[in-house]
């Protein structure tokens, strides 16, 4: 493509096809007539001038076979995992996919699905969307679950200002120890709302009066189990807010699920179950409440029920979007559920089964546990292990973070987070790694070797 504007002119009209532009130039002069305008400078009249066409700045046009070669050079400057043995978590998680998932997830029944606006056509992707909310309200212990969100930082979000709705308050309470980047999008999300964001102490996690709910994350960002999870949400309770729990999906096949422990609204990031990394995205959001709170929920709801000759059928039972009802009355904006890559998801826990999940967990657990163990071992290295964790754990280093990850990436080891500047600590370098069931006794060994000799 070149830099000009695909409507640029009316001799474009009469110009050779453009190839991603499938307008012929009978084509652009009946969408022009049927509109009343003569020209397309005509159409965009309310636009000034100096605005129509801005300069694009873009490189000079390439084949389809030079931007093939460019691009390829570009992805090989990457560093995979999978390519590479992978020892970085904070959010996104390298897990073992089986085969089936993609081999359903790329069946074009499901590769071109959308929002199911007709239920009587897309009884497939309704029945999905069940098993999958079904999936999560079995894996975080809730009475109902929606067809997804964004992600997990959307999810959380969404859940703050749920609870703002419910309570009527316009001030929320959130752990120092959630994802950082998740608390910066509470924040974006709040502010729109004029809903104050209150990053409160590890050991003050005390919501006040005014405050709508607290939010904390199980594990918290630094892969820590807290053992005051049920105090929270006692404490959450007294002060009339809502206790909104972010947890690890896989760490549930292995620990109570947050409704044993006093859960009002419970979400978290589904990319872990059967969803690549996808360099950040897309993934999707789980997102789960009492039945007290279904009608808050943002999102969607698919539903089971039988028609007249007792079949049974699916439907949307729940679509509080703005486009579906009045806007002052809508509980999201939400423009769709992220279906496929849910779909992934209930693909996976289907193939896993309770059992299967149970396994990843504790692979996950036993090798990182392993793996600290012999990181402390090492001089000059400390493992904080004052708190059980899951899958991460983080690591005082003897220098700083970034000339160790030089090091290992050099063995074709990437490394954990820099979190030497986060919550909690004095300064010295800290590493946040993490450990899944993908992690054989090669790469550990190679990981120790190259900390040593760093």
């Amino acid at each position: 493509m070149t830099g000009r504007d695909p409507v640029d002119t009316d001799s474009a009209a009469s110009a050779a096809p453009h190839p991603y532009v499938p307008l012929t130039g009978p084509d652009r002069a009946a969408m022009l007539a049927a509109v009343g305008v003569a020209s397309t400078d005509d159409l965009f009249a309310d636009i000034p001038a100096a605005y129509r066409r801005p300069e694009l700045r873009l490189p000079a046009a390439l084949s389809e076979l030079d931007l093939l070669d460019e691009l390829r050079a570009l992805a090989a400057k990457d560093r995979a995992a999978g390519a590479y043995a992978c020892f970085l978590g904070a959010g996104a998680y390298r897990h073992f996919r089986p085969a089936l998932v993609d081999a359903l997830v790329m069946r074009g029944e499901f590769l071109t699905s959308y929002t199911p606006y007709q239920p009587e056509v897309s009884q497939g992707t309704l029945q999905t969307i069940f098993e999958f909310q079904s999936l999560v309200c079995e894996l975080t212990g809730m009475d109902v679950a929606n067809a997804g969100m964004y992600d997990g930082a959307s999810a959380l979000a969404e859940a703050c200002l749920m609870a703002c709705a419910i309570t009527g308050r316009a001030r929320v309470a959130i752990s120092e120890r959630v994802h950082p980047h998740w608390i910066d999008v509470v924040r974006g999300y709040a502010g729109g709302r004029d809903i104050a964001v209150d990053v409160l102490a590890h050991d003050a996690l005390a919501p006040g009066d005014a405050h709508a709910c607290l939010a904390v994350q199980q594990p918290d960002f630094f892969g820590r189990l807290s053992l005051d999870a049920a105090a929270w949400g006692e404490a959450a309770h007294r002060a009339g807010a809502l206790y909104v729990v972010a947890a690890d999906p896989v760490s549930l096949g292995m620990f109570r699920p947050p409704a044993h422990y006093g859960a009002d609204i419970v979400v978290g990031e589904g990319q872990s179950l059967g969803v690549p990394l996808s360099f950040g995205g897309p993934y999707v959001g789980l997102f789960a409440c009492r039945d007290r709170y279904l009608r808050h929920m943002p999102g969607r709801i698919a539903g089971q029920t039988a028609d007249l000759d007792g079949r049974t059928g699916y439907v949307l039972t729940l679509q509080t979007r703005e486009q579906h009802i009045r806007r002052e009355r809508a509980t999201s904006n939400i423009c769709t559920s992220q279906q496929l890559i849910a779909l992934s998801t209930a693909v996976y826990l289907e193939t896993l089964g309770p059992h299967g999940l149970r396994r990843v967990a504790e692979l996950c657990y036993e090798k990182a546990h392993d793996t600290a163990e012999r990181i402390a071992a090492l001089d000059a290295y400390d493992v904080d292990r004052e708190e059980p964790f899951f899958h991460e754990f983080v690591v005082r280093a003897p220098k700083p973070v970034a000339e160790i990850n030089s090091h290992l990436i050099e063995r074709g080891i990437i490394g954990g987070l820099d979190v030497t500047h986060a919550p909690g600590g004095d300064g010295t370098p800290r590493m946040l790694l993490c450990v899944t069931e993908m992690n054989g006794r090669a790469e550990v060994d190679a990981l120790v070797e190259a900390l040593r000799d760093a």
